[in-house]
């Protein structure tokens, strides 16, 4: 059971917003490659697992984006932390508006 999830909002410094998709897209791919469960949404993304894990998530996503050609780079993030596990879940909070 997950003891903590995360909503990360990375935004690339870039003066083009087709830049700024493909490099939030391949952000968004390394956090999908990771196998956790996650929710991409349209102004964030919801991640959910361990929370030394999820911290280095965090930590990789900013360098993805500045590898990926973003010369500055603002992340937005949001933590529900549980030590002892039991965070609600991604499904929990969104399954029945998706239905």
């Amino acid at each position: 059971m997950p003891n903590a999830s995360v909503a990360i909002q990375v935004v690339p410094k870039v003066m083009d917003d087709a830049e700024t998709i493909r490099i939030v897209d391949e952000v968004i791919a390394y956090i999908k490659s990771t196998g956790l469960t996650t929710f991409v949404g349209p102004f964030e993304t919801a991640i959910e697992g361990d929370y030394d894990q999820l911290m280095e998530i965090v930590k990789n996503c900013q360098l993805i984006a500045a590898k990926a050609g973003a010369p500055a780079v603002s992340t937005y993030v949001r933590i529900s932390y549980r030590p002892e596990g039991g965070v609600l879940t991604i499904d929990q909070k969104v399954t029945k508006h998706h239905q």
